[in-house]
This record gives C-alpha cells, sequence and structure tokens, in this order.
C-alpha cells in the first residue's frame, strides 16, 4: 500500500512532484490539526511549515510514524507525545541559516539607515527628508548578538565584515569559542544590552527564552539602539516592546517574527515609523526554500522506508522496540 504524507502548505514544487511519485501527497493548506483532522488522522507522515501539532493530535494519530519540519524550531510540535510513540521528529539544520543571516543585515542597514521614514516621505512628495539626517553609519558601531548557533555565527561573520564590533552573550557556549573567532563575550545579558548600538536575537523559542526580552531588559538600552529579531515571536514581549517604542526609548525595530502569527493588519506595533516588520520570510529565499525542502522530505522518505534519518531532534525514539 502507498503511504499517505500531508504536508501543511507546499513544499517547493520540484521537491513536491518528487515525493508525489513515491507517496499518495496531500496538502492541507492549513497548520491547525482540528481543521486537517480528517486529512491527517490516517497519514503516515506529516510535514509542517506553518502550524503545530499538539500532544491531543500526536497520540491519537495511529498510523503516524514520522514528523517533518522545515527549519529548525520545533517549539510547535509535541516533542514528547512524538517520542512516547516513537515518531520522530525530523528538522533541517543549516538549510536556512545563510538565508536568516542576510535577512538580519538587510533589517540592520534597513533601520540604521531610516529606509522605511524616507521611502515613506518620498511617496508623499517630501524631497526635503533627506535634511533629516537620522541614518547613521554601522561602521564601529557594537552589534549585540543573542544566541551564538549557526545562524548567529554566519551573522557576526557578515557585520564583522562591514566594520562592526560584535558582542556575543550564550550561556550554552564558552567564552573561549567566541573569543577564538575574533568576537567579545560577555556572560551578562544585561551588559550586552547595555554596551550594543545594535542587538540581534538568534535563540529558539523555549521556557528558558520566552519573554527574555522585557520592560527591564529595554530600560537597559540605549535611545538609539536598533532590535532586530528573526528568531521566534514570544522572546521579546510585545506588550514591553510597544511601551518602549511609544516612549521613543530604542532607535527603531525589525521584526520577521510576532508572538500571534499571521500578523493582525491592526496590530498597534505597525503603526510606528521606526518599526519594519516582514511576514517570517527571512528563512525563505528561494534557496532555502528548496534546501529545507529536499533535507525534510529526503528525512521523511527514509524513515518511511524503515531507515534511520540523521537529522531528529528525538533521537532516543532509536532505542524503541519499534527500531530494534
Amino acid at each position: 500500500m502507498i503511504k499517505k504524507i500531508v504536508v501543511t502548505h507546499p513544499l517547493n514544487e520540484e521537491i513536491m512532484k518528487s515525493l508525489e511519485k513515491k507517496f499518495n501527497v496531500l496538502v492541507a493548506n492549513s497548520g491547525d490539526p482540528k481543521e486537517i483532522y480528517p486529512l491527517i488522522k490516517d497519514a503516515n507522515g506529516i510535514i509542517v511549515r506553518i502550524g503545530y501539532l499538539d500532544r491531543e493530535t500526536i497520540m491519537s494519530l495511529n498510523a503516524l510514524e514520522v514528523i517533518g519540519r522545515t527549519g529548525v524550531g520545533v517549539d510547535n510540535i509535541d516533542l514528547k507525545a512524538a517520542s512516547e510513540k516513537s515518531i520522530p521528529v525530523i528538522v533541517t539544520p543549516g538549510a536556512n541559516t545563510r538565508s536568516v543571516a542576510e535577512h538580519t543585515l538587510a533589517l540592520l542597514f534597513a533601520l540604521s539607515k531610516d529606509l522605511k521614514v524616507n521611502d515613506l516621505e518620498m511617496h508623499k512628495g517630501n524631497y526635503g527628508i533627506r535634511n533629516h539626517c537620522k541614518a547613521f553609519e554601522v561602521f564601529g558601531k557594537i552589534l549585540g548578538i543573542i544566541g551564538f548557533g549557526n545562524i548567529g555565527r554566519e551573522v557576526a561573520k557578515l557585520c564583522s565584515v562591514v566594520g562592526m564590533k560584535i558582542l556575543i552573550y550564550d550561556p550554552f557556549v564558552s567564552a573561549d569559542i567566541v573569543e577564538k573567532q575574533g568576537y567579545e563575550y560577555t556572560e551578562q545579558l544585561d551588559i550586552l544590552l547595555q554596551k550594543s548600538d545594535a542587538i540581534t536575537i538568534h535563540v529558539p523559542n523555549i521556557k528558558e527564552t520566552r519573554g527574555m526580552i522585557g520592560l527591564k531588559e529595554l530600560a537597559l538600552v540605549k535611545p538609539h539602539t536598533i532590535i532586530v529579531n528573526c528568531a521566534r515571536g514570544g522572546i521579546i514581549d510585545q506588550e514591553a516592546l510597544l511601551e518602549s517604542l511609544e516612549r521613543n526609548s530604542i532607535g527603531g525595530v525589525g521584526l520577521d517574527v510576532f508572538q500571534s502569527e499571521p500578523l493582525e493588519k491592526n496590530n498597534p506595533i505597525l503603526k510606528y515609523d521606526n518599526v519594519i516588520t516582514t511576514p517570517h520570510i527571512a528563512g525563505l529565499t528561494g534557496e532555502a526554500f528548496f534546501a529545507m525542502s529536499k533535507m525534510v522530505a529526503d528525512g521523511v522518505e527514509a524513515i518511511l522506508s524503515g531507515k534511520k534519518w540523521i537529522n531528529v531532534v528525538n533521537p532516543e525514539v532509536y532505542e524503541s522496540p519499534k527500531w530494534q
């Protein structure tokens, strides 16, 4: 019998065609498990691009053998439930590292050059906005990077090339590793917040990081400091961010991720001229989309063929009797 894979949203077209030659592939066009339950109730594999799989859903899916996730964030998958059922959860590490790093750099440049305000005023015919002089050079400025994983390291490389001084905070990385690469390390988040002219966030959305940037933390930054978040929305407390923007106590914000997605058009964060938003696209260049699609499809195919796959976040499942 041909096995069934449900994809919450389409993968790269070429990869979809390849999967369809071997499996019964259905596209749900939704990531809400309650909404798509009739499709996934007998699925052997589920690939989540946008959406979530909660414990109740996972425990009810008796045919499910594998869960695929484009990207590396799995805060939207109940890993404990998947592991209890010996279901490997596949991720795509490194597939979109460069893409997210470049997007981070783009937001840093756009904010430092005040591009949003200048573009809006030009559309109004206000050529005099050129005398506003709010843009600044990034050369010689301190960039605080919160999280020194693959993406944080790539951002550090890119920004050091344009002359920024790099300051790293990551309690899971040693000072030696950071300093060997020519960057400064701090064990205290407060110090990074106080010293940085620009801050970018690259940590997962886990219990320890949720809301880690709140009113107390935002009160420490300089009034001109710009903040970029291409990681997860819940890491910055939105109410605290709104209060800081209202008080004009931070220089600007670039957001690719939000506490609730998709972002509603009446969200108050959109009213500020010094906020640039993008719709969670940092990891969705054509190159990254192809790489993520291929990696997750290859992994799902391997598991459904009875083979172990290396890029899983719960490798302990391979110790279960099912995999012996």
